[in-house]
């Protein structure tokens, strides 16, 4: 019923359930992920009314209540923070994740952790995500504000890359080989395909 796939890795499909509403997947070498996208396979939808929260385990630290999938919206990405709830506050949900047997360390230096998927109604799902605090929950955006903002992000870092081959003096008349463009296209897609965008952020 879903996949998971962690930038830079292969797609995993090995779920394991844990009862009729839980399931997870085993993230080995934990400390290397920064994004991870959810997402249904379309072979079984949601129950109407019902939805899943998604949650991460880090063994020792806690969990992070990242999100939620729906049939209305079957895949999203998420960006792992670096705050943890402790598993003694924590909901049924994370009670289940935290007894999956998963071992903790897989090498000297790193843990394998859990990504867990709860089947939970709407309205519940809805009321644990409102309860996050404000820092952590995703500010209301404007989707046209958003992709002017990336527009202006890309444009920048075109025009950052070429005036490093001109020493920062771009002038209006200046005449750029094409292929200095489809290197930028080259380097620029394949940044995006391993991680995202966010890459843009840390440029400004």
């Amino acid at each position: 019923m879903f996949g998971c796939c962690v930038a830079g890795r292969l797609l995993q499909t090995n779920l394991t359930q844990i009862d009729e509403t839980h399931a997870y997947f085993e993230l080995p070498a934990a400390s290397t992920i920064n994004h991870l996208t959810v997402f249904l396979l379309g072979t079984v939808p949601f129950p109407e009314g019902y939805g899943a929260t998604v949650h991460f385990f880090w063994p020792g630290k806690g969990f992070q209540l990242l999100g939620m999938l729906s049939n209305e919206k079957p895949s999203a990405i998420f960006r792992l923070r670096g705050t943890f709830n402790q598993p003694g506050s924590s909901s049924a949900a994370h009670t289940a994740f935290s007894n999956t047997g998963t071992s903790i360390l897989t090498s000297e230096n790193d843990v394998t952790a859990v990504l867990g998927l709860a089947i939970e109604p709407l309205v519940q799902i809805q009321s644990e995500l409102a309860a996050l605090p404000q820092p952590l929950t995703k500010p209301m955006s404007n989707p046209a504000q958003d992709a002017t903002l990336l527009a202006e992000r890309i444009v920048k870092h075109l025009f950052n890359y070429i005036s490093g081959f001109v020493g920062g003096s771009v002038t209006l008349d200046l005449s750029i080989p094409m292929s200095v463009f489809a290197k930028w296209y080259e380097i620029f897609l394949g940044k995006v395909k391993a991680g995202g965008v966010g890459f843009l952020e840390r440029t400004e």
